[in-house]
Parts: C-alpha cells; structure tokens; sequence
C-alpha cells in the first residue's frame, strides 16, 4: 500500500508539474526545443537560451550574455484563450526581418524593435513579441521564429554588414511625377531626392497635435529611378501596427524601428523606420500599399 502511494504521489507531482498554472509545459518545452522554468508566484512559464553563438563587443568589451544578449518568451493562461506569450528575441540586423517575417505568418504580434547598446560589434536588435491563443499554436510559433534565426546563420555565420544592393550612384535624380501619380500628392523635391509627409490628427495634454508636430508618416526617395532608396516612418494606431507591418515585409521593404515617440497621446501612436532598395517606382507602390492598410490616402483616424 505504501508503495503505492508513493507510485501516485510521483505520478500526481509529475502530472501537476507538466500542467503548471493551467499550462502544459512539457508541451512549451517539446514544441520550443528548450528546457522552462515555471515561476507559481506569477502563474508563468519561461523560456530562455542565451545568444551565445556570436561574440558581441560593447565599446570594446566582450560582452557576456548574461549581461543582456538573452533571448526569452513567457507563457502564461489567457483570460480569452488557453495562454497568452510575451517575449523579446535578440537578433543581428540580417535577422531582423526574417525573424519579424516568421513571427508575424505564425500569429504572432510584433510590438516593439530597438537596440539596447551604442558601440556593438555586430549591432544587437531586440524584437519583442506577443500572442494568444492555445500552448500549440504560441510554442510552435515562438519555434519557428527561433529556426528561422538559427537558419540565416547558417547560410551566413558572420552577420552581413549590408542589404547586398548595388551602390547608389553619386548624383539623385528621381523623377517626382510618377510617384505624385502613385501616392495622389504632390511631393517634397530636394536636389533629386522626393519626400511624401501625411500628418494624422492626435491630442496631447489637451492640445491638437499633428504633422508638424510630428505625428506624420513618411516617405523619401533617393538615387536614380531604376536603382533607388526609400525609408521613412509610419505613424500607426495600435490597431494598424501588425496589418502595415506585414503589408511592407510583404512587398519587401525591411522594417528597422519599432517604437512609441510620445507619451499620454491619444490614441496612441506607435511609430516604425523601415527601408527599401529597388525601382523607385516599385518602391512607391510597396509603400502605398501601407498607406492604404494604415487608411493614409483616406481619411486620418478619428479621435476617440
């Protein structure tokens, strides 16, 4: 009898152990491919690997990554759904956007993309993540973001040091009237270059803000027709962020910033950088199609 008590007790423990706080960690574990640790305190489960493959050096200091270069994701019960993740994934510029590309197909949310250093060699980003839904679909995802970083490495175990487009010539001369026609506006013209602003309208401390306030998104356009630049800045609710993001990895212009400009506007404005090599006129049209998602060539979203 007494064996068989301690039989069920190790059972019971084990059982209770892989469901913690309502959540199947054993599964997070298999789907993840690492070891968690479960806090009871808070009800979270937490995975962790450290970005140990490449050195990173900090105004000329080895950093060890226990300093900072630690990738995670927590799993915890969802109030709507079977759990919800957070987490923030430390990635190398040529991962950024692949990364960014695997977690937004998986279901995942993309909420924030920053550095944390000055000085790094090779430059450290910070992708932070969220989602909900059951263990399955989370973990699964969460993994495939991981394999993804673990496949750029592979084809390249050095960071690249740019995006591998031919140089850009000397003088710009962009043509503006093809793109006025794209975005319905009439463009900005400086020295060859071509710039499109839209403002949106947002309250801050009781006061009207909007484009020359800086709540505006943006695109400029540099180098020659048919061997062109673009970057700029989406101002964005937080309902549109994750729709454009996707709209523009899409149609392949690289997202480099995600973040907040302001505090206490409303609604809230999240902001994110992004850049993009081809034909100008391709270019403009990748853009457009994040205006159009993002209700820019429209109207502005409304004050709530």
């Amino acid at each position: 009898m007494k064996d068989f008590l301690l039989r069920a007790t190790i059972l019971i423990g084990i059982v209770s152990g892989a469901f913690a706080g309502d959540l199947n960690t054993a599964r997070i574990d298999e789907l993840t491919g690492l070891k968690g640790k479960m806090n009871d305190k808070e009800g979270v489960y937490k995975v962790t690997f450290p970005r140990s493959d490449l050195k990173v050096v900090v105004d000329g200091w080895t950093m060890p990554p226990f300093m900072g270069l630690g990738t995670w994701a927590a799993f915890t019960k969802g109030a709507h759904t079977e759990a919800m993740v957070m987490g923030d994934t430390v990635l190398f510029e040529d991962e950024v956007n692949a990364a960014m590309s695997a977690a937004l197909d998986n279901g995942l949310s993309v909420t924030a993309l920053h550095n944390h250093f000055f000085f790094d060699r090779p430059k450290v980003y910070f992708m932070h993540i969220e989602g909900e839904g059951t263990v399955d679909q989370l973990a699964g995802a969460v993994r495939k973001v991981y394999d993804k970083i673990k496949e750029v490495r592979a084809a390249s175990p050095q960071p690249k040091e740019s995006f591998g487009a031919n140089a850009l010539p000397d003088k710009n001369a962009i043509s503006p009237e093809p793109l006025n026609a794209i975005f319905g506006m009439t463009g900005e013209v400086n020295n060859g270059m071509v710039k499109f602003t839209i403002g949106r309208p947002a309250e801050m401390h009781g006061i009207n803000i909007n484009k020359e306030m800086g709540v505006n998104t943006w695109a400029a356009f540099a180098g020659t027709d048919d061997n062109a630049i673009v970057d700029g800045d989406f101002a964005v609710t937080e309902d549109e962020l994750q729709p454009v993001l996707k709209s523009l990895l899409k149609n392949g212009i690289k997202i480099v910033a995600i973040h907040q400009h302001m505090t206490h506007e409303e609604p809230r404005i999240m902001f994110f950088h992004y850049w993009g090599r081809r034909r100008a006129k391709d270019l403009a049209n990748a853009v457009k199609g994040g205006f159009l998602v993002g209700g820019l060539l429209k109207v502005s979203s409304p004050l709530p």
